[in-house]
């Protein structure tokens, strides 16, 4: 899609930061967010030893719910969630403002191990993943897909 500006929630290691960045334009740049500084340094570790610029990442220290509000309003290509499942709701939130229009919207590990489709009773993160799901699908600003990749990946392009 040559994204040039890309949101991560949830930087981990840097293993979906490594392949966002090697997807972007050379002069994307990519803004991950994670409340662990321990594990952004052992993602820009990961970016340097790939050949990445420093100045490809910008690294933000925090809980995604009080740095995403500091963002720019559709100022992004492309939204990775890969946080906390429990707020996910609000990151499709605080996606939807970011993004420009024919931007992307992620989220990895949907199907919570199968749980989203098993009948039984449910620990709130699946509860709260159907609930994705479904404002997913009936949102008639998101034009969605999922993908059975991994444990799920939800993607859905903002009209």
């Amino acid at each position: 899609m040559g994204a040039k500006a890309v949101a991560e929630i949830g930087t981990g290691c840097g293993v979906s930061g490594m392949h966002l960045l090697a997807g972007m334009r050379p002069d994307g740049v990519l803004t991950t967010v994670d409340p662990e500084p321990e594990h952004q340094q052992f993602a820009r570790q990961a970016f340097r030893a790939c050949g990445f610029a420093s100045n490809r990442a910008r690294f933000i220290p925090g809980r995604a719910l009080d740095v995403l509000p500091r963002l720019a309003d559709a100022g992004y290509d492309l939204v990775f969630c890969d946080g906390d499942r429990l707020e996910y709701l609000d990151y499709l939130a605080e996606s939807l403002r970011l993004l420009r229009p024919g931007g992307l919207v992620v989220f990895e590990g949907v199907f919570a191990n199968g749980r989203t489709v098993d009948s039984g009773p449910q620990p709130t993160e699946v509860l709260r993943l159907r609930e994705l799901l479904r404002t997913v699908r009936e949102s008639q600003e998101l034009m969605p897909s999922l993908l059975p990749v991994g444990d799920g990946l939800l993607c859905a392009v903002k009209r």
